[in-house]
């Protein structure tokens, strides 16, 4: 299972995305492809789609079951602890602002 949430894509890009994977929701692509077919379309809209975000989900072999990548996002991080793959948001709420 592979999901893309894509932001600021264009039409071009969609379309592509729409080839191998189904769009609940605007901007959201699921399917059930193999590696290379994921790869493939990753790298196609790496090379020809500059400045758009991408967040990437697939399974995999690990203990959680999945990897999480993102792409030209630069407020997300991905993070590895002990394995475990995880995606650190920027800290924008002042740790004064909660009184526990």
């Amino acid at each position: 299972m592979t999901i893309i949430i894509a932001q600021d894509s264009p039409d071009a890009i969609r379309g592509i995305l729409k080839r191998w994977f189904i769009e609940p929701k605007p901007q959201v692509f699921v399917g059930s492809v193999n590696k290379s077919v994921r790869e493939h379309v990753l790298s196609y809209i790496r090379k020809n789609a500059v400045g758009i975000r991408l967040l990437i989900i697939y399974s995999a072999s690990n203990c959680q079951g999945f990897v999480i990548e993102h792409v030209n996002d630069p407020d997300y991080s991905e993070v590895s602890l002990d394995g475990l793959h995880l995606v650190a948001a920027p800290q924008s709420v002042r740790s004064e602002d909660f009184p526990f």
